[in-house]
């Protein structure tokens, strides 16, 4: 079966982390959004692993689903219910000393089963606190987290976590490894995949070469539900752990891994170089001209995303590898509503149109990619139909995030708002 899987999200114990990511509100918000199979995040952290054991009931081999007494059905649009599968899932922080230089790298860990998600848990907590954050920092080598991750199932999964954020991850400009292997030694012939992250995109992995042989990946990082799915993982398999496992793990060619949902790139955080205390916005060119150092105030300038993997690369910009999975980019139908009305994506305004057009058109997976234009004009609004046909065309203008700022993104020009003032609509 053709599914939706986002295996990268967080609990209400992860610092910054909304106490709205329940695991009745993350059901409740997959539905909405139209994934079938959810990680649980943070199954580390002590409280959070006993409300997995407590809320979810066991499901398909590996997999869990909420229990009858905590599901939320009747706050969910008719035309957006099913099913959702959770999956056991953790990232864990790497602080640690290697070659005489500090290492911080983020690992996001797939779990067999209750029993090796508990081995693993025993394991880290004798080297760190794991009660202090749903995602634990530790002074463990990744290497080594990645042993101990196998060491309670071979059938667990250990992943670079936005393997090129600058800060906290394994290619990222201030891990200063080159390789998955520099990073993970003796054992990197383990690791199946890597998470792209939102700065990147697959086109700017296909890049480099060493990467060839892994499964990228995408998933949202959620630190609050409507967050769910702006990145995410397309498998055309059994739903069970097994298959899940198998189709990250196989061979490139295969049909059982279809392929990513992305944040266009711009839009992530990390993407262009820069200076948020200065607003200062550089590309890699113009970082070098600056000898990495802020014109405004003489400090470095973080090295971003697209700046790292110019630095790595060994293949142009548009090298594509012969197996080289599809991805759609998309943006994020709140987002979307909230460029339409011209207000803030957390106004009450935009949470009202979004489970209008649910509610009419289905989640939101169909909304933004299989509705057809028509159809949302005649439902919604034509304004909302040429947003969502422009995002489809990739007939946006973004500028591009730095040093910890999204990027913005424009779907309309301030032109066409000014012609659509008064009471008629945007479009005709």
């Amino acid at each position: 079966m053709k599914f939706i899987a986002d295996l990268h999200i967080h609990s209400p114990y992860s610092r910054s982390t909304s106490p709205q990511m329940t695991l009745p509100n993350l059901d409740q918000w997959a539905q909405l959004k139209g994934i079938t199979l959810l990680g649980t995040g943070d199954f580390t952290h002590p409280a959070w692993f006993a409300e997995i054991g407590n809320k979810l009931a066991p499901a398909e081999e590996g997999l869990f689903s909420l229990k009858e007494s905590n599901r939320k059905d009747e706050e969910i649009p008719a035309s957006c219910r099913g099913e959702i599968r959770f999956m056991l899932s953790a990232e864990v922080s790497c602080i640690y000393s290697r070659d005489g230089q500090t290492r911080k790298v983020h690992n996001l860990i797939l779990a067999r089963d209750l029993a090796s998600a508990a081995k693993i848990n025993e394991a880290l907590s004798g080297i760190g606190n794991l009660k202090s954050d749903g995602r634990p920092i530790l002074g463990l080598d990744s290497r080594d987290l990645l042993q101990i991750t196998m060491e309670a199932s071979p059938e667990n999964i250990l992943i670079p976590a936005h393997a090129w954020t600058p800060h906290f991850s394994v290619l990222g400009a201030f891990s200063r490894f080159s390789s998955i292997e520099e990073c993970y030694g003796d054992l990197a012939s383990a690791i199946p995949a890597i998470e792209t992250g939102l700065s990147s995109d697959p086109p700017m992995n296909w890049r480099l070469s060493g990467l060839d042989r892994f499964t990228l990946i995408s998933n949202s990082d959620a630190h609050s539900p409507a967050k769910l799915m702006r990145e995410a993982n397309l498998f055309d398999t059994d739903l069970s752990y097994p298959a899940v496992r198998e189709a990250l793990r196989a061979d490139r060619n295969s049909k059982t891994f279809l392929g990513t949902i992305e944040f266009f790139p711009e839009e992530g955080k990390y993407h262009y170089d820069g200076h948020r205390s200065c607003g200062l916005r550089s590309t890699p060119e113009q970082t070098r001209g600056y000898n990495g150092l802020c014109p405004k105030c003489g400090r470095k300038i973080v090295v971003g995303v697209l700046h790292r993997v110019e630095d790595l690369s060994d293949r142009p910009k548009d090298h594509k590898p012969p197996a080289a999975k599809p991805f759609q980019s998309l943006v994020p139908l709140q987002e979307i509503i909230a460029e339409v009305f011209n207000v803030g994506v957390g106004s009450k305004r935009v949470q009202k149109e979004y489970m209008r057009t649910l509610s009419a058109l289905g989640n939101e997976y169909t909304v933004l990619t299989a509705a057809p234009v028509t159809g949302i004009a005649q439902a919604i609004s034509n304004e909302l139909a040429e947003a969502v046909r422009r995002v489809r065309e990739g007939k946006i203008h973004i500028d591009p995030g730095y040093d910890g700022e999204y990027g913005k993104i424009k779907i309309f020009e301030p032109e066409e708002r000014t012609l659509a003032s008064g009471q008629m609509g945007l479009f005709t």
